[in-house]
């Protein structure tokens, strides 16, 4: 597992990338600090990664920033864990398996 990544969790809304890396370069090298966003609205989903070049400045800054309040809100900082696969197959409500609506011809006699 990566030690180096972190998951920030609990942003505020107005965090960019640029002001998410500037937060966490005080511990280290940041070599890549990103905002997740809705692919529709393009707004932020309230989560990033920091990403630093040692494992020792990804230790600190979970250690020292982990419930720190930015802007009103409690961060929440941890090691990034490794993004589950997806099964493949759409989106959308039926989440139980099954079919999927459509016409069904259930001709019965009774």
């Amino acid at each position: 597992m990566d030690t180096k990544k972190l998951y920030v969790g609990n942003l505020p809304w107005t965090m960019t990338n640029d002001t998410l890396k500037e937060l966490f370069t005080q511990f280290g090298e940041v070599t890549e600090a990103v905002i997740i966003t809705d692919r529709m609205s393009g707004r932020s989903k309230g989560f990033g990664f920091v990403t630093f070049a040692t494992e020792e400045a990804a230790a600190a800054a979970t250690q020292q920033m982990h419930e720190k309040e930015i802007e009103g809100r409690k961060i929440v900082v941890n090691v990034a864990r490794p993004r589950e696969e997806r099964r493949p197959g759409g989106g959308g409500f039926n989440r139980g398996g099954g079919g999927g609506g459509g016409f069904r011809d259930d001709r019965r006699s009774y």
